[in-house]
């Protein structure tokens, strides 16, 4: 999931690979479109998402797929070389649920894309209420500078409550248990992985105290985890209903236990 070699290139600076593979130095991208899939290979499953804005280091362009490593996370894997584009930097982020690019500003124009909560832009002049962009404009109470950085994680998930349950998913269309986690946590500026057996290694610190759930505690098991919003409740994007909810918190460990998923494997506090 993070070392950046295929079967015919590999990273410059990586050790230990394959002597055979074509030895390469990254190209830095930028995401154009609203989500990226971020594939095991070309036309193959989804691993995690890329949103609009996110810069991607890319080591092979090959029959219309580019294989990358993610600069939020170092996840590798495949995206359509048609959706990467020279960087800009950003000064701005999607900071609601989901907003509209438009063709002008006015919100009678017509919509061109829709982005998710988290996504950077880089703007230029403000006109009318609107941001205005490369791709078209943006009503300014969507966005916030780069320069601000939120505190609550758990505040952001929210944003998302009610957003469709999407296996490796990383966005307002659709997000899984560890997108969530890491989608908020990122925006507030705070390293993340993209997978939960990642998060467990490395976000937090573990909390050894039985029943001591505090706001902002993320809760494990084998394959999921959760956000705690208060000690009797979880809030997490889960398969059971196909969606971000809030969950009683003991009636959730119940539940996992009955479809045979065990009891809490970590309990780690930031």
């Amino acid at each position: 999931r993070l070392t950046p070699a295929n079967a015919r290139v590999a990273a410059a600076h990586l050790t230990g690979a394959d002597p055979s593979l074509l030895r390469v130095t990254g190209l830095q991208r930028q995401i154009s479109a609203p989500v990226a899939n971020l594939l095991r290979a070309p036309a193959g499953p989804r691993d995690r998402q890329l949103l609009f804005g996110d810069l991607v280091q890319v080591y092979e362009d090959h029959d219309g797929w580019s294989f990358v490593q993610s600069e939020k996370d170092d996840y590798v894997g495949y995206v359509r070389s048609s959706d990467l584009i020279q960087p800009t930097t950003a000064t701005h982020w999607v900071s609601v649920g989901a907003c509209h690019i438009y063709e002008d500003s006015s919100i009678k124009s017509a919509d061109l894309l829709s982005l998710s909560l988290g996504s950077k832009i880089s703007a230029t002049n403000e006109n009318n209420g609107f941001l205005e962009t490369s791709f078209g404009f943006i009503p300014k109470q969507h966005l916030t500078t780069t320069a601000a950085k939120p505190t609550d994680p758990v505040a952001l998930a929210e944003l998302l409550i009610g957003t469709p349950y999407l296996w490796g998913g990383n966005s307002r269309f659709g997000i899984d248990c560890s997108g969530l986690v890491q989608l908020s946590l990122l925006i507030c500026g705070q390293p993340c992985p993209g997978d939960s057996d990642q998060q467990l290694k490395t976000v937090g610190q573990t909390v050894s105290g039985e029943n001591d759930f505090r706001r902002g505690d993320l809760l494990f098991w084998k394959e999921h985890v959760a956000w705690v919003l208060d000690p009797e409740t979880l809030l997490h994007a889960n398969a059971a209903s196909m969606s971000v909810r809030y969950e009683n918190l003991k009636a959730a460990i119940l539940r996992i236990q009955k479809q045979g998923e065990g009891s809490p494997n970590g309990h780690k506090r930031l």
